[in-house]
């Protein structure tokens, strides 16, 4: 039997087209100015603060290799740990609220009824205040002197405050700033809450099932995809709060409010001490890091996806 010798032909290579290939270019062109950027301004600068972490670097002064004692350093270091305890505190607070007020707003909001998107508005507009007028406003609020807080308590004959400059008190009140903008969560439980099947309460209803059953096996499962990312969200920024520590007490009193962030700016931009500040920045992508890859192991078991059950 012959054997065709075109059948042990090498295969030839896909050949594109020239529209084909132009429209590549044009792509990669588009693309480019983004990878560019990328690798000027945030890859390239987290490779460089990799080697500043392992350096004794302060500026004006030459650098110098130090290998991992930034890091030791941190763990001797007791504001390290108290900026760490001021955000942990500040985080655990907050994230649980942010979440249950954001969801009861959107509840709340998820209704057909006339000026509603007026309300909507409302309540979306403090989360796109600018964060300087957003914190003058609130100083102006916990002002011991002539602060709205104060004349409230005045008002209901209970002792006044001192609010932000309290030890005590200081915290709370930067979770009760923090809360006021809960728009942007507001908004992805509302798109999640509009996104339930409303087959679902139709057919809970006609079993007699009340609003609170309903809300119970129907909403809050149907959410948790919402939940679980707007968890995720929260954890990540409530690490990153700076700039309202930095405008109302720049850590006071007492290192109550030295936030992390705050305190890493502190190192690097007070002191000049870039090599430990780019220590102290790793520590605090490390920390997110492993609790967010936490959440997602743990996101299996409460969880639930539609069309794939448990996630």
């Amino acid at each position: 039997m012959s054997v065709d010798a075109t059948s042990f032909a090498r295969p030839s290579r896909h050949r594109y087209s020239p529209a084909a290939r132009r429209e590549a270019v044009q792509g990669v062109l588009c693309v480019l100015p983004w990878v560019l950027g990328f690798l000027a301004f945030t890859a390239g600068p987290m490779l460089a603060s990799v080697w500043l972490s392992l350096t004794d670097y302060e500026l004006l002064r030459p650098i110098a290799y130090i290998g991992l004692e930034n890091f030791g350093r941190a763990s001797r270091d007791p504001l390290f740990s108290k900026s760490l305890w001021n955000t942990a505190y500040y985080t655990a607070v907050y994230v649980p609220l942010h979440l249950l007020t954001a969801l009861l707003a959107a509840l709340l909001l998820n209704v057909r009824t006339p000026g509603i998107g007026v309300y909507r508005v409302i309540f979306y507009v403090p989360s796109i205040m600018p964060a300087v007028a957003n914190a003058f406003l609130w100083m102006w609020i916990f002002s011991p002197n002539y602060g709205l807080a104060n004349a409230v308590l005045h008002t209901l004959g209970l002792p006044q405050q001192k609010w932000l400059f309290d030890e005590a008190l200081a915290k709370p009140c930067f979770v009760i700033m923090a809360l006021w903008g809960l728009g942007s969560t507001m908004i992805v439980f509302l798109a999640g809450l509009q996104g339930v099947d409303p087959v679902l309460y139709e057919a809970s209803s006609i079993d007699g099932a009340t609003r609170w059953t309903r809300l119970r096996s129907i909403t809050l499962p149907m959410l948790t995809p919402v939940v679980f990312f707007n968890l995720i969200v929260g954890i990540i920024g409530s690490f990153q709060v700076f700039t309202t520590a930095y405008i109302t007490t720049e850590g006071g009193p007492n290192n109550a409010t030295l936030f992390y962030v705050l305190y890493i700016y502190r190192q690097g931009w007070d002191f000049g001490k870039m090599g430990y500040a780019s220590a102290l920045a790793w520590v605090l992508f490390l920390l997110v890091l492993v609790l967010t890859i936490v959440q997602f192991w743990t996101a299996g078991r409460w969880v639930y996806y539609e069309d794939e059950g448990k996630a």
